[in-house]
């Protein structure tokens, strides 16, 4: 038979194995500074990422990107666990690049950056030209909005299903088949480059 003090031991091992970003968290809360600024210089490239997507410039983007670590800050003491630090970071930044859409009235997401789609790394000899990339470019922003996300959180910030699925607030079974027919979507728009 187990001890409640094992178990509790062993349910505290499998959380923070399973989000390395929960024992930050915690050391936060028991007054640490330190550990938020660990948080935010490992998710800092990811959070700009994501929110570029939505923000037409630079400069905005990384302004926004302050405003959710921002507010990552002030709620981190209420951090539910419901979902993987990175799933919640990245859930305040696409809501702070949202509220920022609607106040300053743009509407039309940012283009994805053509080193976002050199980034994945395709093998020697299938790297995208110019052309192919404005092409895929034009072909993702033809997607239905759910379609779009599910996909560029998946592709270009290889995020697990799961994790995918708390940002674009659906189940994992639903964003799965929204990347099904993104895929399908996008290979139909491209025809052979597909």
């Amino acid at each position: 038979m187990v001890s409640l003090a094992t178990s509790a031991s062993l349910q505290e091992l499998v959380l923070t194995t399973a989000d390395p970003d929960r024992e930050l968290v915690e050391r936060f809360g028991r007054g640490e500074r330190g550990a938020f600024d660990q948080l935010v210089k490992r998710h800092q490239k990811g959070m700009y990422r994501i929110i570029r997507r939505y923000v037409r410039s630079d400069a905005d983007a990384a302004d926004v990107s302050q405003q959710a670590f921002v507010r990552a800050f002030k709620g981190l003491a209420t951090f539910r666990g419901a979902a993987s630090v990175r799933s919640w970071l990245y859930r305040i930044g696409i809501n702070c690049a949202l509220s920022w859409l609607r106040d300053h009235k743009r509407e039309q997401p940012a283009e994805i950056a053509d080193d976002a789609l050199t980034a994945l790394n395709p093998a020697p000899g299938q790297m995208l030209d110019r052309e192919q990339a404005a092409r895929l470019r034009t072909a993702i922003a033809k997607l239905p909005p759910k379609q779009k996300l599910v996909l560029e959180l998946r592709v270009f910030d290889d995020l697990a299903f799961k994790e995918v699925a708390e940002l674009a607030e659906c189940s994992e079974n639903t964003a799965k088949v929204n990347f099904h027919y993104a895929v399908k979507r996008l290979r139909e728009l491209l025809g052979d480059e597909a």
